[in-house]
């Protein structure tokens, strides 16, 4: 007999699945406060708790994306997909906007004259709008890689990195590179990842930002 859940409202749906997460992972957890927040978040958008031993976050780089989201800061993501998951109806509250680089103009041109990717020339052209700003890359290594290695150059950081690339060759290389880095950032080690998550982490943010958790009451 297959046992099904009786939820059938969206938000009674998403309130018992992030309940069964906290069920699967019980105390003491790896992460906690609004961490855990961004970490149940991820868990839930890929349904896989066995990503959490690679969840690289902190508050430090939870408190700079809330910040940054409370002060309209822009997000720019790496592609269409990503910024598709996240609510133009959330950002517009913030006051601010996401928006994805590779639809910046100029890209495929660059591309073209410096025969690069489109990620990696989409980095270089949008440099001038990345500090300060959120940057969520749920796609492409070369980006991580580039954005790395113009900061590495002198360019002022961005408030947040999200470092969440996808796939075989260089994404966990780059992800760890971007661990070893001194600027604020969430991550995902290895070769997981993805748009969804990307935009899962700044929609978990944004949450944040307009409903802060309460603060827990000691016994």
């Amino acid at each position: 007999m297959i046992d099904l859940c009786p939820c059938t409202e969206p938000g009674e749906i998403e309130a018992h699945s992030f309940a069964m997460i906290d069920a699967e992972i019980p105390e003491p957890r790896p992460f906690a406060g609004t961490v855990w927040n961004i970490a149940r978040r991820l868990i839930h958008t890929c349904g896989d708790v066995d990503i959490l031993p690679q969840l690289v976050l902190s508050a430090a780089a939870v408190e700079a994306g809330i910040t940054a989201l409370r002060r309209g800061a822009p997000v720019f993501t790496d592609t269409e997909m990503a910024c598709c998951g996240i609510p133009k109806r959330r950002m517009g509250a913030l006051g601010t906007t996401a928006r994805p680089l590779l639809s910046l103009p100029g890209i495929h041109e660059r591309a073209s004259r410096e025969k690069c990717t489109r990620a990696r020339a989409a980095l270089l052209e949008a440099a001038p709008l990345l500090p300060d700003a959120i940057v969520a890359i749920g796609n492409a290594p070369t980006a991580l890689l580039t954005l790395l290695e113009m900061l590495a150059q002198g360019l002022a950081a961005p408030a947040l990195i999200i470092g969440m690339p996808v796939g075989f060759v260089n994404a966990a290389a780059s992800k760890e590179l971007l661990c070893r880095s001194p600027y604020p950032h969430l991550c995902l080690r290895g070769r997981k990842g993805g748009s969804p998550l990307a935009a899962a982490s700044v929609n978990a943010l944004a949450e944040l930002a307009f409903h802060p958790p309460e603060p827990a009451i000691a016994p």
